[in-house]
């Protein structure tokens, strides 16, 4: 009598690898794939230099939501940074944001606490121009920012007030610049509608 492939544990075993080879396989492509998209310097996210570069946001009416737009030059700091400079500074930016713990409290790309503003696209909030500058004396969005980081209780503003959380100006420098090149990020139109009506 001979054996159906029903009961014949080779042929089962057989199948799963080569299933599981394929499905290796297809996963390795989609990751070299997404790297290519999320990796600086990709199809979406900005080389770190970008915060050379003037940040803008508009509505795309063809993709029907805001896309970041990379303009000509506007110096952070009124420094040009080069590629390894822009790389350093803005990864002390994001270790301090990981150490201090903001996602506690903010949101970053769609993670973390309601608790305060999401910043996202916070680098691009018309506030700092209309409220902080003004309040903070400075003559620079960075400027502002990097004043409000390091004195958080001399700026209140709202009922819930920020920590102070003792960032030294070199740590405050890489929050602003690490906030610089997320805003030029193309998030797929998150968060919707920032900074504006919804578009007709």
């Amino acid at each position: 009598m001979s054996n159906s492939h029903g009961a014949d544990p080779a042929f089962w075993r057989a199948g799963a690898i080569s299933a599981t080879v394929v499905m290796l396989v297809i996963l390795g492509l989609l990751s070299v794939n997404s790297l290519t998209v999320i990796t600086a310097g990709g199809s979406h996210v900005p080389p770190y230099t970008a915060i050379n570069q003037q940040i803008l946001y508009r509505y795309d009416p063809v993709k029907g939501y805001d896309m970041p737009v990379i303009g000509g030059e506007d110096l952070l700091f009124g420094r040009r940074y080069d590629p390894e400079q822009a790389r350093a500074l803005v990864t002390r930016g994001k270790l301090v944001i990981q150490t201090k713990a903001c996602i506690d409290c903010h949101t970053f790309f769609g993670i973390g606490a309601y608790f305060a503003p999401d910043l996202t696209k916070s680098w691009l909030d018309p506030a700092w121009d209309q409220l902080w500058m003004p309040m903070t004396g400075s003559k620079t969005r960075e400027e502002a920012m990097v004043k409000f980081l390091i004195h958080p209780d001399r700026y209140p503003t709202w009922s819930r007030q920020m920590p102070d959380l003792h960032l030294t100006q070199q740590d405050a420098e890489g929050v602003v610049a690490y906030l610089k090149w997320m805003s030029a990020i193309n998030t797929n139109g998150f968060p919707a509608n920032f900074g504006h009506a919804p578009q007709p």
